[in-house]
């Protein structure tokens, strides 16, 4: 009889601190919370607001979700003792693309069109969609470890098919004036790396970043994570490739450096020649000026006069030379032709 008081004493006070203390919990302002109850959850709709355009008529189907019901921070809020709370960190995280749970790595492996083995370091930044936790708590066992691999998987499969970016665009859904602004800001840089795939890969890191987070956007239908920004900071072949590279890639500066020289050379030259004749033009306007206008005085004074009054114009004219002259000779014959 003492055993049973003590045994229903102790389910009692089992029941007091499981179902009274034990019952209330608090959710962080950088926190959500789900709670299950023998391991359901409670079901707004059984399916999600909105389907990502990037998935396919059957993924949407595989990947069809319901919306659950979302507990947002504060509290204290209480639970039944059958009741299970779930919390998520929806703040903004960080990850290492060599980041693997099965095994240790410092870079990504990918081999480019090349057939060249190089290394990708970088970084993505994610966070947990609040409006569909789903399939976060509930789709797979490693929703984080699953979007790696979904990122890691279209990335190698990018580099492998990168193509050189003249007469190309990057983006998939590049429209066509914003692939020609691209052509034509990259066209000189791609005449020193044409053909070199890992230079293009260097080049075009922001369009490879923005190519990757557009390709990646399902990953919140899929895995309940928001892709918020892929950071592909590093691109490094092995060292005799790289060598071999920075060797051609100085040999093509120094090429292309002196035929920036040459052509500023060859511009200039022609600039001053330019100028020459344009001076040699004024000068010679310059000097056939006078004359020209003392032709139309001429023209006028014999029109208006008569040689009587030209010739008379003439001898006038030649009244002051008289004074500047040294030596003055007198030949033969009239005087209209007489000469100093």
């Amino acid at each position: 009889m003492v055993f049973l008081v003590f045994l229903a004493l102790g389910v009692m006070t089992y029941s007091v601190f499981r179902a009274g203390i034990g019952g209330f919990y608090t959710v962080s302002p950088d926190q959500r919370a789900v709670v299950t109850s023998f391991g359901k959850a409670q079901r707004l709709r059984e399916k999600t607001l909105q389907k990502p355009s990037e998935m396919t008529s059957e993924e949407e189907e595989r990947y069809e979700f319901p919306q659950v019901r979302v507990v947002g921070p504060g509290g204290p809020y209480f639970k039944m003792p059958w009741q299970r709370v779930r919390k998520v960190s929806v703040a903004t995280q960080a990850v290492d693309l060599s980041w693997d749970p099965s095994k240790a790595q410092d870079t990504i492996e990918a081999v480019t069109k090349d057939n060249l083995t190089t290394g990708i370091n970088g970084q993505l930044r994610y966070r947990v969609s609040e409006s569909n936790l789903y399939p976060y708590l509930f789709g797979v066992a490693s929703p984080l470890e699953h979007v790696m691999g979904y990122f890691v998987s279209v990335l190698r499969e990018r580099v492998a098919n990168f193509v050189d970016p003249r007469g190309q665009a990057l983006l998939s859904d590049a429209e066509p004036s914003d692939a020609d602004a691209v052509v034509e800001e990259t066209d000189s840089a791609v005449e020193l790396s044409e053909g070199v795939s890992i230079n293009d890969l260097r080049k075009n890191l922001p369009l490879l970043n923005q190519y990757m987070e557009e390709q990646c956007r399902s990953t919140t239908g899929r895995y309940g994570i928001e892709l918020d920004a892929a950071l592909i900071t590093e691109i490094d072949p092995p060292g005799e490739v790289d060598r071999a590279l920075s060797a051609i890639n100085s040999t093509r500066n120094q090429v292309a450096g002196d035929l920036s020289t040459a052509r500023a050379d060859s511009e200039q030259q022609i600039t001053m020649s330019a100028r020459a004749v344009e001076i040699a033009t004024n000068n010679a306007q310059a000097e056939v000026a006078p004359l020209k206008e003392l032709a139309e005085t001429l023209s006028q004074i014999k029109k208006e006069g008569g040689s009587d009054c030209l010739r008379a114009y003439l001898r006038n004219l030649r009244i002051p030379l008289f004074s500047k002259a040294k030596r003055v000779i007198q030949t033969t014959g009239t005087s209209e032709k007489g000469g100093i």
